[in-house]
């Protein structure tokens, strides 16, 4: 896939990191959002917290949720991944960066869990596929810079 030359200097700058600690991505019903806003309000960065129309879904390190999910009635939990932080300030009309990096990682075989913040956009992988992820991005972001 030929790169926009705009995506290519953002990739040939961008730095990913790879956060120690694993990850769980849980599913909630929206009827115990308030607990969950409780929660994650003490909880050590990184953790996300997304309302849906039709569930509420979190992102912790999978050692806090084991001491939190007796909390809840009921939750689909989905883990350990391992979480990628793209460490370059994205601007908001950025188009196609993530796309770049979706496909690349999917011909790598490796599905993802995007999130993004303001700043900055973050990836979760299944921690089985961690390494394989973190090879093909440094590959493309190495090709970026040539």
């Amino acid at each position: 896939m030929a790169l926009d030359d705009n995506i290519r200097r953002l990739l040939g700058g961008t730095e990913i990191t790879l956060h120690p600690d694993s990850f769980t991505i849980v599913s909630i019903d929206r009827s115990e959002e308030d607990k969950a806003r409780g929660i994650i309000a003490d909880l050590d960065p990184f953790s996300s917290l997304t309302f849906d129309v039709a569930e509420v879904s979190m992102v912790v390190k999978a050692e806090d949720w084991l001491g939190l999910r007796e909390r809840f009635e009921e939750y689909r939990e989905e883990g350990p991944y391992r979480l990628i932080t793209f460490d370059i300030v994205l601007d908001l009309s950025i188009v196609g960066f993530m796309a770049v990096v979706s496909r690349r990682l999917a011909d790598a075989g490796v599905s993802i869990y995007a999130l993004s913040t303001y700043l900055r956009d973050h990836i979760l992988v299944k921690e089985g596929d961690c390494a394989r992820a973190v090879e093909a991005l440094r590959s493309l972001i190495a090709e970026c810079r040539r």
